[in-house]
């Protein structure tokens, strides 16, 4: 059985609280008379206006997949009567504690979103922006991302969404339908709320940008490819996550094989048949008793304590990924549309403590990179990568790991899309962000604080990466309302040609500023590109 389980750094996490506001007049009136009132297709909302903001919180996109509804497509909400209050955030989906589920989760009822929006009225409606999370498919929730700041400077609504994680989003069985695709099935629901509800928040439902990071760029890359989420957005933006990303052997973890997020529904059937039939005492199965039926019924304690078995995404036989998004990315099989993509500089340097606490010694370097690519090509990379150019083994082999795992398979996916579509690429430079580890640089996440409060906390930037995170701001926002992420105070973006992936680095101006970077000769990936053939 496959198992995927990535960690990245994540952020102090809090709950954000807003002031009730008392329920005053009926639900037909209160939508036109007060600012943070909404008139939605299930019922009336209210909400909050906080500084210059009005922010939802909570809102149900579907049914709770609860009993029955546990492993099934996503199902319609119940309408409500009265005015519903929007001001506190739902549960994460289940999953273990974690930085932003200290706690953890059991609570299955966590289909949920938030809607933040520019406190003042527009006389136009506003270009939209959903937020997919990312943690592995196993961990996170859309709850974490405060979403204030990129709404009210961007003039966007923004969007964030909770979904089906690990074993309760990728499960599969034989003869469940839409195995391994639950989690996959809710973003898409949420971005048809978004289609029928938008317009309440003083969005546009025809001007709608799908987004997200790690997992959550890899769901929306998986998105761009699914036939069924046809006409639910018109611009993506992929951070740290795409249809190409893969991993080598032992690269991401000690003993770990090579794999990708991808995994066939036929596998993921038999994985989970094979699972069931060793648990049935855990699951609390009784004699005679159908094995969906069990499951469905486990209390859900036990399967978070078995989540990690199930963080692939399933293809194949299902109308939702008819075909793994790295073939049909690669074979041109995407809805035409402009792309945001990148990575950060220094993506993978979180993950060189898995190996031996970090503590590598000269003699570690070849060794690991043996156990990832075989002894005939471990001296390849060792002469492309010499260990006196990194000072160490811990920072050769985390430049190698993100060359390999992160920023290569991201150039190779903006390559097959560059070939349809305008492809923005980018890289996150900035060594110092706030939620990076003294000395991991630019490293997996570290770019999250520079468009949301994470957590409810906004993190201390000098004025250098106050200005970066605005311009970043600007630049994402920009692409959400035309496409095009250029304007004025920032330098020109460029869409990237198919066969040369350049883009922008992007760092505050006490580290060189913004500049061009030729991303494909940065990190190497031609090299990579011949070595796997």
């Amino acid at each position: 059985m496959t198992t995927r389980i990535t960690r990245k750094k994540l952020w102090l996490a809090s709950a954000l609280a807003l002031v009730p506001v008392a329920l005053l007049i009926n639900p037909a009136s209160a939508a036109q008379a007060e600012p943070a009132v909404v008139q939605t297709d299930a019922g009336v909302l209210r909400g909050a206006v906080s500084g210059d903001a009005r922010v939802f919180n909570g809102i149900p996109y579907a049914a709770p997949p609860v009993a029955g509804l546990r492993w099934k497509a996503p199902q319609p909400v119940k309408p409500w009567t009265g005015v519903r209050d929007a001001l506190k955030l739902s549960s994460a989906c289940p999953q273990a504690a974690n930085s932003e589920a200290p706690e953890g989760s059991t609570d299955e009822d966590c289909l949920y979103l938030n809607v933040t929006t520019p406190a003042a009225k527009s006389a136009q409606p506003r270009a939209v922006v959903v937020w997919i999370p990312g943690g592995g498919f196993f961990e996170g929730a859309g709850n974490s991302y405060g979403a204030a700041k990129m709404a009210a400077r961007g003039n966007v609504v923004v969007v964030t969404v909770n979904y089906r994680l690990g074993i309760f989003g990728f499960f599969g069985y034989p003869g469940l339908q839409g195995s391994g695709t639950y989690g996959i099935q809710d973003q898409q629901a949420a971005l048809r709320w978004v289609q029928r509800n938008a317009r309440a928040f003083g969005g546009d439902p025809r001007n709608v940008t799908v987004a997200g990071e790690s997992a959550g760029g890899m769901s929306v890359c998986a998105q761009l490819t699914s036939p069924t989420s046809t006409g639910l957005f018109s611009k993506a933006v992929m951070q740290s996550g795409s249809c190409a990303f893969s991993w080598a052997a032992n690269s991401q973890y000690p003993t770990q094989a090579a794999d990708s997020p991808w995994i066939s529904q036929s596998t993921v059937q038999n994985n989970g048949k094979e699972w069931a039939a060793s648990s049935k005492k855990d699951l609390g199965c009784k004699p005679g008793q159908a094995m969906l039926t069990c499951l469905r019924n486990a209390d859900p304690a036990v399967l978070v304590d078995n989540t990690l078995n199930f963080t692939q995404v399933a293809y194949g036989g299902t109308a939702v990924l008819p075909l793994s998004p790295a073939k049909a990315m690669k074979a041109g099989l995407f809805h035409r549309l402009p792309v945001i993509s990148g990575n950060n500089h220094d993506e993978a340097t979180p993950w060189v403590a898995t190996f031996n606490g970090g503590v590598l010694t000269d003699a570690d370097y070849p060794r690991l990179l043996t156990d990832m690519v075989g002894a005939a090509k471990a001296k390849k990379v060792q002469h492309e990568y010499p260990l006196a150019k990194y000072g160490s083994t811990a920072a050769a082999w985390g430049v190698v790991t993100t060359d390999r795992i992160w920023s290569c398979t991201q150039v190779t996916n903006d390559q097959q899309a560059a070939r349809k579509v305008p492809v923005y690429a980018y890289e996150f430079s900035d060594k110092h962000s706030p939620i990076a580890q003294p000395g991991n640089g630019a490293s997996h996440a570290a770019e999250l604080p520079y468009l949301f409060s994470l957590g409810g906390y906004e993190f201390p930037m000098t004025d250098g990466q106050k200005r970066l995170s605005e311009q970043m701001i600007d630049y994402w926002t920009a692409f959400a309302r035309t496409g095009n992420p250029n304007g004025p105070g920032r330098p020109e973006w460029t869409p990237t040609r198919k066969n040369a992936i350049t883009g922008l680095s992007l760092a505050p101006a006490e580290q060189g500023g913004i500049k061009n970077v030729d991303l494909q000769a940065e990190h190497h990936c031609d090299f990579w590109a011949a070595l796997s053939r």
